[in-house]
Protein backbone atom coordinates (compact mmCIF):
# COMPACT_ATOMS: atom_id res chain seq x y z
CA UNK A 1 0.00 0.00 0.00
CA UNK A 2 1.28 2.90 -1.19
CA UNK A 3 1.66 6.50 1.44
CA UNK A 4 -2.09 7.75 -0.49
CA UNK A 5 -3.75 4.35 0.57
CA UNK A 6 -4.05 2.13 -2.37
CA UNK A 7 -4.24 -1.29 -1.94
CA UNK A 8 -3.63 -2.46 -5.18
CA UNK A 9 -2.38 -5.74 -4.31
CA UNK A 10 -5.47 -6.84 -1.08
CA UNK A 11 -7.97 -8.23 -3.65
CA UNK A 12 -5.48 -10.85 -4.82
CA UNK A 13 -3.47 -11.09 -1.74
CA UNK A 14 -2.17 -14.83 -1.63
CA UNK A 15 -2.89 -15.50 -4.95
CA UNK A 16 -0.10 -14.66 -7.99
CA UNK A 17 -0.19 -11.60 -9.46
CA UNK A 18 -0.46 -11.89 -13.59
CA UNK A 19 -2.33 -8.49 -14.48
CA UNK A 20 -0.31 -5.64 -15.65
CA UNK A 21 1.12 -2.27 -13.56
CA UNK A 22 -0.96 -1.91 -10.24
CA UNK A 23 -3.75 -4.48 -10.96
CA UNK A 24 -3.63 -8.08 -9.53
CA UNK A 25 -5.28 -9.69 -12.28
CA UNK A 26 -6.06 -9.06 -15.96
CA UNK A 27 -9.87 -8.83 -15.39
CA UNK A 28 -9.39 -6.41 -12.80
CA UNK A 29 -7.67 -4.00 -15.63
CA UNK A 30 -10.49 -4.60 -17.76
CA UNK A 31 -13.36 -3.89 -15.54
CA UNK A 32 -11.21 -0.32 -14.49
CA UNK A 33 -10.97 0.58 -18.39
CA UNK A 34 -14.63 -0.26 -18.98
CA UNK A 35 -15.34 1.97 -16.15
CA UNK A 36 -13.23 4.79 -16.92
CA UNK A 37 -14.44 4.84 -20.41
CA UNK A 38 -18.26 5.06 -19.14
CA UNK A 39 -17.26 7.83 -16.67
CA UNK A 40 -15.43 9.52 -19.20
CA UNK A 41 -18.05 9.38 -21.90
CA UNK A 42 -20.56 10.59 -18.81
CA UNK A 43 -18.18 13.52 -17.92
CA UNK A 44 -18.04 14.54 -21.50
CA UNK A 45 -21.46 14.72 -21.88
CA UNK A 46 -22.07 16.94 -18.79
CA UNK A 47 -18.63 18.86 -19.77
CA UNK A 48 -20.29 20.14 -23.01
CA UNK A 49 -23.68 20.80 -21.20
CA UNK A 50 -21.30 22.85 -18.39
CA UNK A 51 -18.74 24.71 -21.07
CA UNK A 52 -22.37 25.89 -22.75
CA UNK A 53 -23.49 27.52 -19.42
CA UNK A 54 -20.41 28.78 -18.12
CA UNK A 55 -20.16 30.11 -22.29
CA UNK A 56 -16.79 28.39 -22.64
CA UNK A 57 -15.41 26.72 -25.67
CA UNK A 58 -17.20 23.28 -25.54
CA UNK A 59 -14.11 21.24 -26.81
CA UNK A 60 -12.56 22.56 -23.43
CA UNK A 61 -15.97 20.69 -21.86
CA UNK A 62 -15.12 17.34 -23.90
CA UNK A 63 -11.27 17.74 -22.94
CA UNK A 64 -12.20 18.34 -19.11
CA UNK A 65 -14.75 15.58 -19.39
CA UNK A 66 -12.29 13.17 -20.81
CA UNK A 67 -9.40 13.86 -18.58
CA UNK A 68 -12.21 13.99 -15.14
CA UNK A 69 -13.63 10.40 -16.85
CA UNK A 70 -10.37 8.71 -17.24
CA UNK A 71 -9.28 9.22 -13.53
CA UNK A 72 -11.06 5.80 -12.55
CA UNK A 73 -8.00 3.92 -14.36
CA UNK A 74 -6.07 4.93 -11.16
CA UNK A 75 -8.71 4.29 -8.30
CA UNK A 76 -7.18 0.81 -7.33
CA UNK A 77 -3.54 2.39 -6.53
CA UNK A 78 -4.87 6.37 -5.18
CA UNK A 79 -8.14 5.59 -4.89
CA UNK A 80 -8.11 9.15 -2.27
CA UNK A 81 -7.00 11.17 -5.58
CA UNK A 82 -10.08 9.97 -6.88
CA UNK A 83 -12.39 11.01 -4.32
CA UNK A 84 -10.63 14.60 -4.41
CA UNK A 85 -11.08 14.91 -8.35
CA UNK A 86 -15.37 13.73 -7.79
CA UNK A 87 -15.20 16.40 -4.88
CA UNK A 88 -13.58 18.99 -7.08
CA UNK A 89 -15.89 19.15 -10.23
CA UNK A 90 -19.17 18.68 -7.81
CA UNK A 91 -19.88 22.48 -8.54
CA UNK A 92 -19.98 21.46 -12.33
CA UNK A 93 -22.11 18.85 -11.79
CA UNK A 94 -19.82 16.36 -13.66
CA UNK A 95 -18.87 12.63 -12.51
CA UNK A 96 -21.71 11.03 -10.73
CA UNK A 97 -20.17 7.46 -11.69
CA UNK A 98 -16.77 8.66 -10.63
CA UNK A 99 -17.96 9.57 -7.31
CA UNK A 100 -19.93 6.13 -6.63
CA UNK A 101 -17.29 3.80 -7.89
CA UNK A 102 -14.39 6.16 -6.01
CA UNK A 103 -16.06 5.89 -2.87
CA UNK A 104 -17.00 2.38 -2.77
CA UNK A 105 -13.20 1.57 -3.66
CA UNK A 106 -11.78 4.02 -0.87
CA UNK A 107 -14.18 2.38 1.85
CA UNK A 108 -12.93 -1.31 0.59
CA UNK A 109 -8.84 -0.26 -0.21
CA UNK A 110 -6.95 -0.46 3.10
CA UNK A 111 -7.06 3.41 3.49
CA UNK A 112 -7.19 4.69 7.45
CA UNK A 113 -11.19 4.72 8.27
CA UNK A 114 -10.90 8.18 9.74
CA UNK A 115 -9.59 9.57 6.27
CA UNK A 116 -12.54 7.39 4.48
CA UNK A 117 -14.93 9.42 6.98
CA UNK A 118 -13.95 12.50 6.48
CA UNK A 119 -13.76 12.52 2.47
CA UNK A 120 -16.87 10.78 2.64
CA UNK A 121 -18.36 13.77 5.04
CA UNK A 122 -17.16 16.26 2.21
CA UNK A 123 -18.63 13.94 -0.47
CA UNK A 124 -22.30 14.59 0.90
CA UNK A 125 -21.40 18.10 1.85
CA UNK A 126 -20.64 18.98 -1.70
CA UNK A 127 -23.40 16.81 -2.73
CA UNK A 128 -26.44 18.60 -0.81
CA UNK A 129 -24.44 22.29 -1.84
CA UNK A 130 -24.44 21.53 -5.46
CA UNK A 131 -28.42 19.74 -5.15
CA UNK A 132 -29.54 22.87 -2.65
CA UNK A 133 -28.64 25.13 -5.07
CA UNK A 134 -30.07 23.20 -8.32
CA UNK A 135 -33.40 22.74 -6.46
CA UNK A 136 -33.47 26.11 -5.42
CA UNK A 137 -32.68 27.93 -8.77
CA UNK A 138 -35.26 25.62 -10.60
CA UNK A 139 -37.99 26.38 -7.95
CA UNK A 140 -37.16 30.07 -8.73
CA UNK A 141 -37.54 29.93 -12.49
CA UNK A 142 -41.14 28.07 -12.15
CA UNK A 143 -43.43 30.86 -11.02
CA UNK A 144 -46.82 27.97 -10.81
CA UNK A 145 -44.61 26.03 -8.15
CA UNK A 146 -43.89 27.28 -4.44
CA UNK A 147 -43.27 24.27 -2.40
CA UNK A 148 -42.71 24.54 0.84
CA UNK A 149 -39.31 26.07 2.65
CA UNK A 150 -38.16 22.70 4.37
CA UNK A 151 -38.82 20.86 0.99
CA UNK A 152 -35.40 21.65 -0.73
CA UNK A 153 -33.15 21.46 1.91
CA UNK A 154 -34.73 17.78 2.88
CA UNK A 155 -34.63 16.51 -0.57
CA UNK A 156 -31.01 18.13 -0.91
CA UNK A 157 -29.79 15.79 2.12
CA UNK A 158 -31.88 12.89 0.78
CA UNK A 159 -29.86 13.10 -2.64
CA UNK A 160 -26.69 13.16 -1.01
CA UNK A 161 -27.01 10.60 1.26
CA UNK A 162 -28.41 8.45 -1.42
CA UNK A 163 -25.10 9.10 -3.59
CA UNK A 164 -22.85 8.48 -0.58
CA UNK A 165 -23.88 6.15 1.95
CA UNK A 166 -24.75 2.96 -0.08
CA UNK A 167 -21.25 2.90 -1.99
CA UNK A 168 -19.40 3.24 1.29
CA UNK A 169 -21.51 0.78 3.19
CA UNK A 170 -20.94 -1.38 0.25
CA UNK A 171 -17.27 -0.80 0.80
CA UNK A 172 -16.89 -1.19 4.14
CA UNK A 173 -18.45 -4.59 3.54
CA UNK A 174 -16.32 -5.72 1.28
CA UNK A 175 -13.20 -4.57 2.74
CA UNK A 176 -14.43 -6.64 5.71
CA UNK A 177 -15.25 -9.63 4.13
CA UNK A 178 -11.98 -9.52 1.96
CA UNK A 179 -9.90 -8.71 5.32
CA UNK A 180 -11.49 -11.73 6.90
CA UNK A 181 -10.84 -14.44 3.77
CA UNK A 182 -7.09 -12.97 3.77
CA UNK A 183 -7.27 -13.71 7.49
CA UNK A 184 -8.80 -17.20 7.00
CA UNK A 185 -6.08 -17.98 4.52
CA UNK A 186 -3.50 -17.24 6.11
CA UNK A 187 -3.98 -18.81 9.39
CA UNK A 188 -5.45 -22.22 6.95
CA UNK A 189 -1.85 -21.69 5.82
CA UNK A 190 -0.11 -21.26 8.96
CA UNK A 191 -2.26 -25.01 10.30
CA UNK A 192 -1.38 -26.40 6.90
CA UNK A 193 2.54 -25.55 7.54
CA UNK A 194 2.28 -26.38 11.21
CA UNK A 195 0.58 -30.25 10.42
CA UNK A 196 3.77 -30.59 8.37
CA UNK A 197 5.89 -29.88 10.79
CA UNK A 198 4.01 -32.24 13.44
CA UNK A 199 3.91 -35.12 10.74
CA UNK A 200 7.31 -34.86 9.95
CA UNK A 201 8.07 -34.97 13.79
CA UNK A 202 5.80 -37.98 14.06
CA UNK A 203 7.60 -39.43 11.61
CA UNK A 204 11.22 -38.39 13.48
CA UNK A 205 9.64 -39.89 16.62
CA UNK A 206 7.96 -43.34 14.63
CA UNK A 207 11.74 -43.53 13.43
CA UNK A 208 13.45 -42.59 17.02
CA UNK A 209 10.43 -45.20 18.44
CA UNK A 210 11.71 -48.09 15.71
CA UNK A 211 15.32 -47.71 16.58
CA UNK A 212 14.83 -47.38 20.08
CA UNK A 213 12.76 -50.73 20.24
CA UNK A 214 15.06 -52.89 18.05
CA UNK A 215 17.80 -51.67 20.48
CA UNK A 216 15.92 -52.89 23.01
CA UNK A 217 14.99 -56.48 21.42
CA UNK A 218 18.79 -56.78 20.68
CA UNK A 219 19.82 -55.97 24.43
CA UNK A 220 17.12 -58.88 25.85
CA UNK A 221 18.48 -61.06 23.27
CA UNK A 222 21.88 -60.55 23.67
CA UNK A 223 21.59 -60.58 27.38
CA UNK A 224 19.36 -63.90 27.50
CA UNK A 225 21.19 -65.81 25.05
CA UNK A 226 24.79 -64.60 25.03
CA UNK A 227 24.97 -65.85 28.92
CA UNK A 228 24.36 -69.35 28.34
CA UNK A 229 26.07 -69.49 25.07
CA UNK A 230 28.93 -68.59 27.07
CA UNK A 231 28.69 -71.29 29.54
CA UNK A 232 28.22 -74.11 27.00
CA UNK A 233 31.63 -72.98 25.71
CA UNK A 234 33.73 -72.77 29.08
CA UNK A 235 31.56 -76.54 29.87
CA UNK A 236 32.82 -77.56 26.28
CA UNK A 237 36.38 -76.41 27.33
CA UNK A 238 36.70 -78.07 30.12
CA UNK A 239 34.71 -81.23 28.55
CA UNK A 240 37.41 -81.45 26.16
CA UNK A 241 40.19 -81.06 29.18
CA UNK A 242 38.55 -83.82 31.46
CA UNK A 243 37.56 -86.43 28.94
CA UNK A 244 40.15 -88.59 29.38
CA UNK A 245 41.06 -88.01 32.84
CA UNK A 246 38.19 -88.03 34.54
CA UNK A 247 35.11 -89.79 32.55
CA UNK A 248 32.42 -89.05 35.18
CA UNK A 249 33.05 -85.28 35.15
CA UNK A 250 33.01 -85.44 31.62
CA UNK A 251 29.78 -87.12 31.11
CA UNK A 252 28.67 -84.47 34.04
CA UNK A 253 29.94 -81.86 31.82
CA UNK A 254 28.11 -82.95 28.94
CA UNK A 255 25.01 -83.14 30.74
CA UNK A 256 25.37 -79.71 31.35
CA UNK A 257 26.07 -78.36 27.81
CA UNK A 258 23.37 -80.33 26.16
CA UNK A 259 21.19 -78.84 29.15
CA UNK A 260 22.22 -75.52 28.40
CA UNK A 261 21.90 -75.77 24.51
CA UNK A 262 18.44 -77.05 24.59
CA UNK A 263 17.25 -74.59 26.97
CA UNK A 264 19.39 -71.86 24.89
CA UNK A 265 17.77 -73.20 21.96
CA UNK A 266 13.97 -72.68 23.40
CA UNK A 267 14.49 -69.51 24.99
CA UNK A 268 15.68 -68.33 21.15
CA UNK A 269 12.77 -69.78 19.84
CA UNK A 270 10.21 -68.27 22.24
CA UNK A 271 11.95 -64.90 21.65
CA UNK A 272 11.76 -65.31 17.95
CA UNK A 273 7.83 -66.07 18.19
CA UNK A 274 7.85 -62.96 20.53
CA UNK A 275 9.19 -61.02 17.61
CA UNK A 276 7.12 -62.50 14.60
CA UNK A 277 3.90 -61.81 16.96
CA UNK A 278 4.59 -58.11 17.48
CA UNK A 279 5.29 -58.03 13.90
CA UNK A 280 1.96 -59.34 13.08
CA UNK A 281 0.35 -56.82 15.74
CA UNK A 282 1.77 -53.90 14.03
CA UNK A 283 1.21 -54.77 10.64
CA UNK A 284 -2.27 -54.83 11.81
CA UNK A 285 -2.02 -51.33 13.40
CA UNK A 286 -1.39 -52.85 16.91
CA UNK A 287 1.27 -51.66 18.83
CA UNK A 288 3.70 -54.04 19.96
CA UNK A 289 5.65 -52.11 22.20
CA UNK A 290 5.76 -54.50 24.79
CA UNK A 291 7.84 -57.05 22.90
CA UNK A 292 10.68 -56.36 25.15
CA UNK A 293 8.77 -57.14 28.47
CA UNK A 294 7.73 -60.14 27.04
CA UNK A 295 10.85 -60.72 25.71
CA UNK A 296 11.33 -60.45 29.64
CA UNK A 297 9.51 -62.88 30.66
CA UNK A 298 10.92 -64.85 28.40
CA UNK A 299 13.74 -64.67 30.01
CA UNK A 300 12.93 -65.17 33.45
CA UNK A 301 12.45 -68.80 32.52
CA UNK A 302 16.07 -69.62 32.59
CA UNK A 303 17.12 -71.46 35.76
CA UNK A 304 19.89 -73.48 37.06
CA UNK A 305 20.05 -76.90 35.02
CA UNK A 306 18.92 -79.82 37.59
CA UNK A 307 22.36 -81.81 37.10
CA UNK A 308 24.21 -78.77 38.80
CA UNK A 309 25.89 -79.71 41.85
CA UNK A 310 24.14 -78.47 44.56
CA UNK A 311 27.24 -76.21 46.13
CA UNK A 312 26.09 -74.17 42.80
CA UNK A 313 22.99 -72.49 44.24
CA UNK A 314 24.52 -69.50 47.20
CA UNK A 315 22.43 -69.52 50.36
CA UNK A 316 23.11 -66.05 51.10
CA UNK A 317 19.88 -64.27 51.86
CA UNK A 318 19.97 -61.67 48.45
CA UNK A 319 16.70 -59.90 48.22
CA UNK A 320 16.10 -58.82 51.57
CA UNK A 321 15.01 -55.29 52.84
CA UNK A 322 15.18 -52.74 50.08
CA UNK A 323 12.37 -50.85 51.00
CA UNK A 324 11.03 -49.43 47.17
CA UNK A 325 8.89 -45.96 46.60
CA UNK A 326 8.82 -46.80 42.76
CA UNK A 327 6.22 -48.96 40.59
CA UNK A 328 5.14 -51.95 41.77
CA UNK A 329 6.30 -52.28 44.91
CA UNK A 330 4.44 -53.91 47.22
CA UNK A 331 4.57 -56.19 50.35
CA UNK A 332 6.24 -59.76 49.83
CA UNK A 333 9.79 -60.77 48.66
CA UNK A 334 9.64 -63.08 45.47
CA UNK A 335 5.17 -62.32 44.83
CA UNK A 336 5.31 -61.09 41.53
CA UNK A 337 4.33 -57.34 41.07
CA UNK A 338 0.57 -56.63 40.03
CA UNK A 339 0.75 -55.52 35.81
CA UNK A 340 3.89 -55.96 35.71
CA UNK A 341 5.94 -58.59 33.24
CA UNK A 342 7.47 -61.58 34.91
CA UNK A 343 10.96 -61.39 35.06
CA UNK A 344 14.50 -62.23 36.77
CA UNK A 345 14.59 -60.81 40.10
CA UNK A 346 17.04 -59.90 43.07
CA UNK A 347 16.28 -63.55 44.48
CA UNK A 348 17.79 -64.71 41.11
CA UNK A 349 21.02 -63.69 41.58
CA UNK A 350 21.72 -67.03 43.54
CA UNK A 351 21.39 -69.17 40.80
CA UNK A 352 23.01 -67.28 38.01
CA UNK A 353 26.38 -67.06 40.74
CA UNK A 354 26.00 -70.99 41.05
CA UNK A 355 25.74 -71.30 37.50
CA UNK A 356 29.64 -69.30 36.80
CA UNK A 357 30.58 -71.57 39.89
CA UNK A 358 29.23 -74.65 37.97
CA UNK A 359 31.20 -73.75 35.06
CA UNK A 360 34.60 -73.38 37.43
CA UNK A 361 34.95 -70.02 38.25
CA UNK A 362 35.35 -69.10 41.91
CA UNK A 363 32.26 -66.66 42.39
CA UNK A 364 31.85 -64.74 45.86
CA UNK A 365 28.18 -63.29 46.44
CA UNK A 366 27.85 -61.13 49.12
CA UNK A 367 25.36 -58.64 50.25
CA UNK A 368 25.47 -55.11 52.70
CA UNK A 369 21.62 -55.41 53.99
CA UNK A 370 21.43 -52.82 56.90
CA UNK A 371 18.14 -53.82 57.89
CA UNK A 372 19.47 -57.51 58.50
CA UNK A 373 16.28 -59.20 57.63
CA UNK A 374 15.72 -62.56 56.29
CA UNK A 375 14.83 -63.59 53.02
CA UNK A 376 10.64 -62.17 52.18
CA UNK A 377 10.40 -60.26 55.09
CA UNK A 378 11.06 -57.07 53.22
CA UNK A 379 9.82 -54.83 50.48
CA UNK A 380 10.49 -56.24 47.03
CA UNK A 381 11.87 -52.92 44.44
CA UNK A 382 10.58 -52.66 41.46
CA UNK A 383 10.56 -55.49 38.58
CA UNK A 384 12.60 -53.18 36.65
CA UNK A 385 15.28 -52.36 38.86
CA UNK A 386 15.64 -55.55 40.00
CA UNK A 387 16.10 -57.08 36.05
CA UNK A 388 18.41 -54.31 35.47
CA UNK A 389 20.64 -55.29 38.47
CA UNK A 390 19.92 -58.82 37.41
CA UNK A 391 21.48 -58.29 33.97
CA UNK A 392 24.13 -55.96 35.20
CA UNK A 393 25.68 -59.36 36.84
CA UNK A 394 24.73 -61.85 34.40
CA UNK A 395 26.56 -59.70 31.67
CA UNK A 396 29.81 -58.97 34.12
CA UNK A 397 29.97 -62.28 34.86
CA UNK A 398 29.93 -63.82 30.97
CA UNK A 399 32.55 -61.04 30.33
CA UNK A 400 34.65 -62.39 32.73
CA UNK A 401 34.15 -66.06 30.95
CA UNK A 402 35.10 -64.09 27.85
CA UNK A 403 38.05 -62.39 28.74
CA UNK A 404 39.49 -63.15 32.49
CA UNK A 405 38.78 -67.50 32.46
CA UNK A 406 39.96 -68.92 35.73
CA UNK A 407 39.91 -65.42 37.35
CA UNK A 408 38.19 -65.04 40.76
CA UNK A 409 34.88 -62.14 41.01
CA UNK A 410 33.06 -61.45 43.93
CA UNK A 411 29.56 -60.12 43.35
CA UNK A 412 28.65 -57.19 46.31
CA UNK A 413 24.83 -56.44 46.82
CA UNK A 414 24.20 -53.21 48.70
CA UNK A 415 20.98 -51.78 49.81
CA UNK A 416 21.24 -48.39 50.61
CA UNK A 417 18.45 -45.56 51.30
CA UNK A 418 16.45 -44.82 48.19
CA UNK A 419 18.92 -46.34 46.03
CA UNK A 420 20.42 -50.21 45.26
CA UNK A 421 24.15 -50.48 44.43
CA UNK A 422 25.70 -53.42 42.53
CA UNK A 423 29.52 -54.22 41.74
CA UNK A 424 31.36 -56.98 40.17
CA UNK A 425 34.88 -57.31 40.11
CA UNK A 426 37.85 -59.74 38.86
CA UNK A 427 40.79 -60.22 39.50
CA UNK A 428 43.65 -60.90 36.73
CA UNK A 429 43.48 -64.55 35.02
CA UNK A 430 45.61 -67.00 37.42
CA UNK A 431 48.10 -69.71 36.28
CA UNK A 432 48.42 -69.92 32.25
CA UNK A 433 44.88 -69.61 31.67
CA UNK A 434 43.88 -68.55 28.31
CA UNK A 435 40.89 -66.52 26.62
CA UNK A 436 38.17 -68.97 26.02
CA UNK A 437 37.46 -67.65 22.57
CA UNK A 438 34.63 -66.34 23.06
CA UNK A 439 33.49 -63.86 20.03
CA UNK A 440 32.96 -60.24 21.52
CA UNK A 441 30.62 -58.17 19.80
CA UNK A 442 31.48 -55.01 22.41
CA UNK A 443 27.74 -53.93 22.95
CA UNK A 444 27.86 -55.20 26.53
CA UNK A 445 28.71 -52.40 28.47
CA UNK A 446 27.11 -49.98 26.37
CA UNK A 447 23.90 -52.68 26.88
CA UNK A 448 24.30 -52.04 30.48
CA UNK A 449 25.15 -48.76 30.71
CA UNK A 450 21.83 -48.20 28.76
CA UNK A 451 20.12 -49.98 31.02
CA UNK A 452 21.08 -48.34 33.76
CA UNK A 453 21.05 -44.70 32.74
CA UNK A 454 17.23 -45.16 31.60
CA UNK A 455 16.39 -45.57 35.04
CA UNK A 456 18.25 -42.36 35.80
CA UNK A 457 21.18 -44.46 38.02
CA UNK A 458 25.07 -43.96 37.46
CA UNK A 459 27.23 -46.78 35.55
CA UNK A 460 30.70 -46.84 36.04
CA UNK A 461 33.50 -49.95 34.34
CA UNK A 462 37.04 -49.90 34.28
CA UNK A 463 40.10 -52.15 35.06
CA UNK A 464 41.16 -52.49 38.61
CA UNK A 465 44.97 -51.61 40.12
CA UNK A 466 45.65 -55.15 40.52
CA UNK A 467 45.22 -55.93 36.79
CA UNK A 468 41.53 -56.86 36.62
CA UNK A 469 37.86 -55.46 35.97
CA UNK A 470 35.40 -53.47 37.59
CA UNK A 471 32.06 -52.72 36.91
CA UNK A 472 29.70 -50.43 39.07
CA UNK A 473 25.82 -49.67 39.09
CA UNK A 474 24.25 -47.28 40.99
CA UNK A 475 20.43 -47.62 40.58
CA UNK A 476 17.58 -45.59 41.91
CA UNK A 477 15.22 -47.69 43.64
CA UNK A 478 12.26 -44.89 42.83
CA UNK A 479 11.53 -45.21 39.11
CA UNK A 480 11.39 -42.06 36.96
CA UNK A 481 8.80 -40.64 35.89
CA UNK A 482 7.91 -41.73 32.01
Amino acid sequence: MTTTGASEGVAARGAPVSGPWWWARRRSAVLDVLLAVASALECMAEGVRFAQEARLPELLGVLLGLLVGSVLLVRRRWPVVVVLVSIAVMPAEMGGLLSVVGLYTLAASEVPRRITTLLAGMTVVGTLVTTFLTLRQDVATQEDFNPPTWVVPVMSLAVGLVLTAPPVLWGLYIGARRRLVESLRERADGLERELSLLADRAEERAEWARNEERTRIAREMHDVVAHRVSLMVVHAAALQAVALKDPEKASKNAGLVGDMGRQALTELREMLGVLRTAEGTAARGVPASDAPERLAAVASRARVPAEAPAGARSSVPVAAGGVSEGDGAVPGAGAPVEGQAEGPSLADLGDLVGQSRAAGMVVELSVDDPAEEPVGAGLRYAARVEQTVYRVVQEALTNVHKHAPGARARVRLAHREGELAVQVENGPCEGDAANAGLPSGGNGLVGMRERVTALGGVFVSGPTDAGGFRVSAVVPASLPAA
